[in-house]
């Protein structure tokens, strides 16, 4: 959920403590206020900044300690998506997030104790293009007694048996360098959900601070920022299992896939700016070796916040960054969730100038909305190049994959982020 203008949902101390020891709340039912079944999270105002850290300055980034949790900071949260294909090209997406929150600066103590003032969600999305179908959940934890947790080496976070880890041996070691969240195993399952993933992750390009050196403004107040950085093309292999791929799988019901991810890590001690309603964040892996990541804080009096902007990532790992002059992004088609009633934008015109870039974004399958403790729309895209469609073959049209998250288009994300 992620992104240059993403925080974490507000949890309140309540819900930690509503958490009974060595269990968290994964029921499908959670997946909206007051959902299905009549099961409800509560949102509070969450915990003050007093005593926590602000993103003011840029600052250097040390690996692998800078992959682990900062818990001088709020609010942290470690992100994949990707695009896979079946053997049979059938084409899939899928969303894996983790986030912890704060609830005191700190680290929670050591020990066997189920005391913590940290909570972690995450969320676990699968896009299954052949079938029209979007099947996304959540579970959250306490930060205690190895329910849910993350550390820096070998790299790992975790709630319950979803995880995103380094291997500990081996591939590990220099030069290899897997330690530093270069190389990932992801897994999750959801049994209720039907949903399965299990997948090696290892960067294809050098670790990319975004913003001003890593520092990614929200608004022009000192301190609403977070510190940004990522890797924008990792290359993604293993398997996977939805509701509907059957044809193919193994006895488990999971699929042989292949395809590229992104992983995005952010921390960060601040909120949306006074008018900001919620954000549209891009990132976007071209077939010619470059990636972009853009996003767009929306103002309630439909303006953008000037702090917008992006990164271009040039097929060699050299990054420029993007400022909101540089980019334009227009809204061709919108489309109108049946469930909650939000309306999103569902195609755009998306043009970078200065890199020659003039970009159709289109949903693979617009129903891709989360319906998780605060809704937002989370999908896979596909990208074709708007300004040359009969480019000659010694020319071929730009064209690629990646992911879009838009919020506040149900209600307005600012007070819970």
């Amino acid at each position: 959920m992620r992104r240059a203008p993403v925080a974490l949902l507000a949890v309140t101390a309540a819900v930690l403590a509503a958490l009974c020891p060595g269990t968290s709340r994964r029921d499908p039912a959670h997946r909206a206020i007051g959902g299905r079944g009549g099961s409800w999270l509560e949102l509070g105002s969450g915990p003050g900044l007093e005593g926590f850290a602000r993103a003011v300055v840029p600052r250097e980034f040390v690996l692998p300690a800078d992959h682990g949790p900062h818990f001088e900071y709020q609010t942290e949260w470690w992100y994949y998506t990707g695009n896979l294909a079946a053997a049979d090209g059938r084409r899939f997406g899928f969303q894996l997030t983790f986030f912890r929150r704060g609830l005191s600066p700190g680290a929670p103590p050591d020990g066997p104790s189920l005391a913590s003032n940290q909570v972690y969600f995450a969320h676990f999305a699968i896009t299954d293009v052949a079938a029209r179908r979007h099947e996304g959940t959540e579970r959250f934890s306490r930060g205690a007694g190895g329910l849910a947790g993350a550390r820096a080496e070998p790299f790992a976070v975790w709630v319950e048996d979803w995880r995103a880890d380094s291997p500990t041996t081996g591939r590990c070691a220099a030069p290899a360098g897997g330690c530093d969240g270069r190389l990932v195993h992801l897994a999750a399952r959801d049994a209720q959900a039907r949903l399965a993933l299990d997948l090696d992750l290892a960067a294809t390009k050098p670790l990319v601070a975004h913003g001003d050196r890593g520092l990614s403004a929200k608004s022009d107040e000192p301190g609403n920022a977070s510190y940004y950085v990522g890797y924008t093309r990792m290359s993604a292999r293993g398997r996977l299992g939805t509701p509907a791929a059957t044809t193919g799988s193994n006895d488990r019901g999971e699929l042989e896939v292949a395809g590229e991810a992104w992983f995005d890590h952010e921390w960060s001690t601040s909120a949306l700016g006074p008018g900001a309603v919620g954000w549209d964040w891009f990132s976007l892996q071209l077939d010619d070796g470059r990636e972009v990541m853009l996003f767009q804080i929306r103002r309630g009096d439909g303006s953008v916040e000037p702090a917008s902007g992006g990164t271009l990532v040039e097929p060699d790992g050299r990054t420029r960054r993007l400022r909101h002059d540089d980019v334009r992004i227009d809204v061709v088609r919108r489309w109108t969730s049946p469930e909650t009633g939000a309306r999103y934008p569902s195609l755009w015109r998306l043009r970078v100038p200065s890199a020659g870039l003039d970009l159709v974004v289109e949903p693979w399958l617009e129903a891709q909305e989360m319906r998780t403790s605060f809704v937002y729309w989370e999908g896979a895209v596909r990208v074709a190049d708007a300004s040359r469609p009969g480019a000659p073959p010694r020319l071929p049209p730009v064209a690629g994959s990646g992911y879009v998250e838009l919020t506040g288009y149900r209600s307005p994300m600012r007070g819970i982020f």
